[in-house]
């Protein structure tokens, strides 16, 4: 018999905390999340503390883990993370220590895919999240893979907490630690590292891994405090074969659970310890977006018995499973979600006789009304929507993706649950059992988790306008208040680009990318955002890229995404604007009406007839990838590319150009508010220069520079954020993040 331990010594190193480093002199700034306040994102885990009373995470798919506060905000753990160690975001799983809760566990990395350079890591932390140290894997983790709300992958011993396992994806099978995460051993014996591909298909390598270990639950009642527990369950992502199993001698040997039902796959396995039964969650697809049937089951562990305890059936059981919660001061209590109840709203379920019966959230009245059993305030995050009750169906109020679902296990009263958008709770939670009234409130405040694809900081107006992802966008008026709503008509989910007319600010362009049946992608509003209007010369078809409107506001250049740069000149049709490159990055000149620019490759390109025509003017030294063209507002002509090979000016409207020394490679780059009056615009880069990549500030044309991020602020991937400053605030600046919203920065 092979034994059940291989010592894997590759696997895994331990490093300390993340470094910073310096390449120019360090301007303090104070930086604070522009805020959204609902969340934005994806919410897949969210995990409480048995021990330490207030204690509990939440963990995002793109924007990194979260701890909670007394006062119900969050406060991010990861917000260090930078061009280096921007997978740190992808939260894969979380474990908090039962013994010493001081004690955190992360699993983090982004893709398994070829796009995604880095490995997975295990980061360590001893003072709740403050500091951690990381343990480098040898393969990837996927936090914004399939898949992801399944869970907890990993999981600290209760009864000895220098135990811990993990379940890795790709077919990396069960790992499992003896010295508090800081090496690890594959555990050889499981039968099975799970077989669930979503599409064997798909060649990006998204959907077509293995998902692997869903989720690893210790039996705590198994054992005695000093020693690892010997009884262990383990998930697999599998269907129509086995894919649950334990062992009795923590992890020697594994065994499938005997009597199982097989024909979905494993989401959640909950222990309620009491009981000494396991509830599992199952759906026929990996999540968080899939899944069209599921089940309920409830394994007593002494007797071996299941019991299919799912509380829908029928025409009524339309989706998967999701989040299961139990109250551990009131055995028999459990909640469970539905995964994806696409229509007409999510549902959630509550049992106090251990699923023998259940209450739903909303049940049908005399079709279509609907009797719906929970007050609603979206307060934090006014843009969710109406902020009432919302009867009528097709109204996604009470959430999406509900992979997480918790009661505190120090008050009954106190739960919690994630969404593809926020998370949700409340604390009046057994009102249910009484009246079936429950309160559920946004609770997401400081978790701002969107992912930023444009930004513009007009001259006049509202300080910042911001195109979103999944949100479609914002106006904000004041920086430290949520948004009252987002951008409509249209409203699509994504809004990927937005610009202003340099003489005419009130005036703003913005594209989406939501398919052809959302209608036009392209609107416009001569109110700084407040109102819009579809543009009706563009076609159906044509969506995506990025957009610049002329000066006056008479022409508009739109560099679209599989159907080539297109102009629209005094809302006439678009049509193929002539000269430039599919893709090309482009920016309209700020003073002349006329003036367009544009950058590919090592060419840069000049329009003077409103971006119908565009001739190659100069070229960028050895460039192959523009990123990012800054105009200025207050005089022709001056303007700034930033390439992969650095940040080049211009004072001739792209007639010649000087590289910027020290500059090697340059991503976002935006001018903002001078000094003084009369001065040069403060210039603006996330850059590499000398040696190091950060966010930097000059306010001498590019001679001088000043670093302006911290140890405490990477902003994740420089590649993946927009950049713009403050055209009225010296020294204010706001990056855009592809996960953590959006940052503004003054001088400390």
């Amino acid at each position: 018999m092979l034994p059940s331990l291989l010592p894997i010594a590759a696997l895994v190193a331990l490093a300390s905390s993340p470094s910073f480093t310096l390449a120019a002199d360090a301007q303090p700034y104070s930086w604070k999340n522009v805020k959204i306040g609902g969340g934005g994102g994806f919410v897949p885990g969210i995990v409480f503390n048995p021990t330490e009373q207030g204690v509990a995470y939440a963990r995002t798919d793109i924007g990194g883990a979260y701890k909670l506060n007394p006062d119900d905000s969050w406060t991010p753990l990861l917000d260090f993370a930078n061009s280096e160690t921007w997978n740190y975001w992808g939260v894969d799983a979380l474990a908090t220590d039962p013994v010493e809760p001081n004690r955190l566990y992360l699993a983090t990395g982004m893709y398994t895919s070829d796009w995604d350079p880095y490995p997975g890591h295990i980061m360590i932390s001893e003072d709740y999240g403050a500091s951690f140290s990381v343990v480098d894997l040898e393969f990837k983790l996927g936090g914004n893979m399939p898949g992801r709300g399944m869970g907890e992958r990993l999981v600290v011993d209760p009864n000895d907490n220098s135990v811990l396992y993990f379940g890795a994806r790709s077919g990396n099978g069960l790992l499992k630690s003896t010295d508090y995460g800081a090496t690890w051993e594959a555990v050889s014996a499981l039968p099975s590292a799970g077989t669930y591909i979503p599409d064997a298909s798909d060649t990006t390598g998204y959907n077509s891994d293995i998902i692997g270990i869903s989720w690893v639950t210790v039996d705590s009642t198994s054992g005695a405090s000093g020693s690892p527990s010997p009884r262990v369950f383990v998930g697999v992502a599998s269907m129509g074969e086995d894919n649950i199993f334990v062992t009795e001698n923590a992890g020697s040997t594994w065994s499938s659970v005997t009597g199982q039902n097989n024909t979905y796959i494993p989401h959640k396995g909950t222990l309620s310890p009491s009981e000494g039964v396991l509830y599992i969650s199952y759906s026929d697809g990996a999540g968080p977006y899939d899944g069209t049937m599921g089940s309920l089951y409830k394994y007593d562990i002494a007797n071996a018995t299941w019991t299919d305890i799912t509380p829908a059936s029928g025409d009524d059981l339309y989706f998967g499973f999701g989040g299961v919660a139990v109250d551990l001061q009131v055995p028999g209590t459990i909640m469970v979600a539905a995964l994806n109840s696409w229509y007409p709203d999510g549902q959630i379920y509550r049992s106090t006789d251990s699923g023998a019966t259940w209450s739903p959230l909303w049940d049908w009245a005399v079709y279509p009304e609907m009797n719906k059993y929970y007050y609603y305030s979206d307060d934090l995050a006014p843009w969710l929507g109406p902020n009432y009750v919302e009867t009528t169906p097709g109204t996604l109020q009470i959430g999406w993706m509900m992979e997480a679902l918790v009661i505190d296990p120090f008050d009954s009263d106190h739960w919690l649950y994630g969404t593809g958008a926020t998370i949700y709770g409340g604390h009046d939670l057994t009102a249910w059992d009484t009246t079936h009234n429950v309160s559920i409130s946004s609770l997401a405040d400081g978790i701002e988790e969107d992912a930023i694809l444009g930004l513009i900081s007009p001259p006049v107006g509202p300080s910042l306008i911001s195109a979103v992802g999944d949100n479609t966008g914002f106006v904000h008026e004041d920086l430290d208040t949520a948004p009252v709503t987002r951008f409509t008509n249209p409203e699509w989910s994504t809004s990927v680009d937005v610009d202003y007319a340099g003489n005419v600010p009130t005036t703003i362009v913005r594209v989406g990318n939501a398919g052809d049946e959302a209608g036009k992608q392209i609107a416009l509003s001569t109110d700084s955002g407040a109102t819009w209007t579809p543009d009706s010369a563009a076609d159906n078809a044509v969506q995506g890229g990025k957009v610049a409107i002329s000066a006056n506001a008479t022409s508009i250049v739109w560099s679209s995404s599989g159907n080539g740069v297109l102009v629209s000149a005094n809302s006439a049709a678009f049509a193929a604007a002539s000269g430039l490159p599919d893709g090309t990055v482009i920016a309209s000149d700020k003073v002349d009406d006329s003036v367009f620019y544009g950058a590919s490759g090592a060419d840069f390109y000049v329009s003077s007839d409103g971006g119908a025509t565009f001739t190659a003017a100069s070229t960028l030294g050895d460039s192959t990838a523009p990123f990012d063209i800054a105009v200025n507002p207050g005089a022709l002509g001056d303007l700034w590319v930033s390439t992969d090979k650095g940040l080049y000016h211009s004072t001739d409207g792209g007639a010649t150009f000087t590289a910027v020394e020290s500059v090697t490679q340059a991503w976002a780059v935006s001018l903002g508010a001078s000094p003084t009056e009369g001065d040069y615009p403060a210039v603006y880069v996330a850059a590499t220069l000398d040696g190091v990549t950060g966010y930097y500030r000059s306010d001498d044309e590019g001679a001088n520079w000043v670093q302006i991020d911290d140890a405490a602020h990477g902003f994740g991937s420089p590649g993946s954020n927009v950049l713009t400053g403050d055209p009225r605030v010296y020294g204010r600046v706001y990056i855009g993040t592809n996960g953590r919203g959006i940052f503004y920065g003054d001088i400390a």
